[in-house]
């Protein structure tokens, strides 16, 4: 990697981990040494994606969850700290997109996204911070994205649950400044993620014209790779950010540096 940022002896939990930016966070952190705890629902992909970091020398563990269940952040937060033997980060990476106007979102549409972007994360936070005061501190990194800090046509829900995840960050990270839990966002633009592939697949036409065309908005004119975010995730969680708590960090190419398309 050639950086020097250390996580030896240091247990992280990362949710949504099972692809795109989640799995490159499972993938930084367990090159800086850290033990990973790797989380989603696709129980293959999981244990792929913890057997792919255990073959490469790291130590990684998958447990199978649905945020939305009852309980089930609770539990995964507790299971997390028996097999690794604490919890020192959370990344909290786990979310759902869809693509709608208000009149085209469904009920069901809307609270899931509220329950999985929003309401998960929150529980999945209060655990952590919970555990991290009685230890003597911790840290969490939200994956927020752009679309929180500034609106995009037809994702009402997505864009409300983001801009929900930049205020929880800041209130927790004000209410747990004295606990010696920093809380911080990373907000990333476009990604070049299975996910994007799959919406632009939607669109039709020729995939490799399609992401031309997205990357021509964006001032430096390129989708970001998954590990690009994810070592911005694995600066905020360390030592060398140390004094940087209720940052919303936008990763998105200069996206949010513009008022309009940028030419």
């Amino acid at each position: 990697m050639g950086h020097n940022i250390k996580f030896d002896g240091k247990r992280v939990l990362v949710t949504g981990s099972t692809s795109g930016i989640g799995e490159a966070c499972a993938h930084v952190f367990s090159e800086a040494g850290a033990g990973v705890m790797v989380s989603g629902r696709d129980q293959a992909r999981g244990q792929a994606v913890a057997g792919a970091i255990r073959a490469a020398g790291g130590q990684a563990d998958f447990i199978a969850a649905d945020l939305r269940a009852p309980g089930a952040c609770e539990s995964l937060i507790r299971e997390t700290i028996q097999r690794l033997g604490g919890l020192d980060v959370l990344i909290n990476n786990a979310g759902i997109l869809y693509t709608a106007d208000a009149l085209a979102t469904s009920d069901a549409q809307w609270l899931d996204t509220m329950a999985v972007n929003v309401n998960a994360l929150f529980y999945l936070s209060r655990a952590a911070v919970k555990h991290m005061k009685g230890v003597g501190g911790g840290a969490i990194v939200n994956v927020a994205s752009e679309w929180g800090l500034n609106g995009e046509p037809n994702h009402v829900a997505y864009c409300a649950s983001k801009g929900a995840v930049i205020q929880i960050t800041r209130c927790m990270a004000l209410d747990h400044a004295r606990d010696g839990v920093r809380v911080n966002s990373v907000c990333p633009g476009e990604i070049h993620t299975q996910m994007v592939d799959a919406i632009l697949a939607e669109r039709g036409g020729d995939l490799k014209s399609n992401l031309r065309e997205l990357a021509s908005g964006i001032p430096m004119r390129r989708l970001a790779q998954p590990a690009e975010v994810a070592r911005c995730v694995l600066f905020l969680a360390s030592e060398h950010a140390s004094y940087v708590t209720g940052a919303n960090l936008p990763v998105d190419g200069g996206n949010n540096a513009t008022a309009g398309p940028y030419p």
